[in-house]
């Protein structure tokens, strides 16, 4: 079982959050305004980790390892 985590937009990923999801992440990041700050979780889906950020913007991993980035109300997601 792996745990999730929380962190603010704009901070440092926790160690848990993998390298292939980080470069993704701080692209998002670096469109967010500084003052608005949202938190991002990181679950797991079948194994995968999935990076949500409380704009309803999603970074995870497909299947096949290619990285994803949309809106939860995305069909992929």
């Amino acid at each position: 079982m792996r745990l999730g985590t929380r962190w603010a937009s704009g901070d440092e990923p926790p160690a848990s959050v993998p390298a292939a999801l980080r470069a993704q992440i701080a692209r998002v990041d670096g469109e967010i305004d500084d003052e608005q700050r949202p938190r991002w979780t990181l679950t797991w889906l079948e194994g995968r980790p999935v990076a949500e950020l409380e704009t309803g913007v999603v970074v995870s991993l497909s299947p096949t390892g290619a990285i994803v980035v949309g809106q939860i109300d995305d069909d992929e997601f």
